[in-house]
């Protein structure tokens, strides 16, 4: 029985080691998203930080404040929706057959 919790202890040592490189290595991978068709693109990395927003000036000329706003609104959401959805991904490749189905760890 003592092997067996030591080998655990090894094991759950080593997840916690990976989740800290996948955490680390989440602020240098970054996912894009658009709204309008294109009109603006925002990037946000897997911290669920925004990098970048990029307008295009057709929207900008045309002088419709309220559309561009909700442009980039719509643009950055769908962003960091997106960055969550990697980053939990990343992070489920580590823990996969670790963690059992469903079990709600904060942090995951």
């Amino acid at each position: 029985m003592k092997g067996g919790m030591q080998g655990m202890m090894k094991q759950i040592q080593k997840m916690q080691a990976e989740m800290e490189k996948v955490q680390s290595e989440l602020g240098n991978k970054t996912v894009s998203a658009d709204s309008g068709g294109g009109i603006v693109k925002a990037t946000a990395n897997g911290k669920k930080e925004i990098i970048s927003v990029e307008i295009d000036n057709e929207i900008i000329n045309s002088g419709d404040k309220e559309m561009l706003e909700d442009l980039v609104v719509a643009a950055i959401n769908k962003a960091l929706e997106s960055a969550g959805r990697m980053a939990e991904e990343e992070m489920a490749n580590v823990t996969k057959g670790m963690i059992p189905p469903g079990l709600n760890i904060p942090g995951l």
